[in-house]
């Protein structure tokens, strides 16, 4: 299962992490979001010791998601050294997450 964190668990877990971090912000209402999910989680395993991959939900820890202008979910962001490097906003298949995470971190 994906970690969650929260607005204060953010800087500690993302921002200061020594591996790279794909953030999944999200929300429970977003169809979208739901079916992203079971990918997420898989995809949580496959990069087992190379990345880290948290969810956070935009409803409950609004302040991180508006720092980073997230402006439609899912959004899915790689923060590295407490930078964001790439971005992937909307749904998408398994093979198309896995693909652009593998490149990304």
């Amino acid at each position: 299962m994906t970690q969650q964190v929260s607005d204060s668990t953010f800087e500690h877990e993302v921002l200061k992490s020594d591996v790279p971090v794909i953030v999944d912000f999200f929300a429970e209402w977003c169809g979208p979001c739901k079916a992203l999910g079971p990918y997420v989680d898989e995809l949580s395993a496959e990069l087992q010791g190379k990345a880290k991959i948290v969810k956070i939900n935009i409803d409950e820890s609004p302040n991180a998601p508006t720092k980073y202008g997230v402006r439609g979910i899912p959004t899915l962001m790689v923060f590295k050294n407490g930078q964001v490097t790439d971005t992937r906003v909307g749904g998408m298949s398994k093979s198309q997450l896995s693909e652009w995470a593998n490149g990304a971190v």
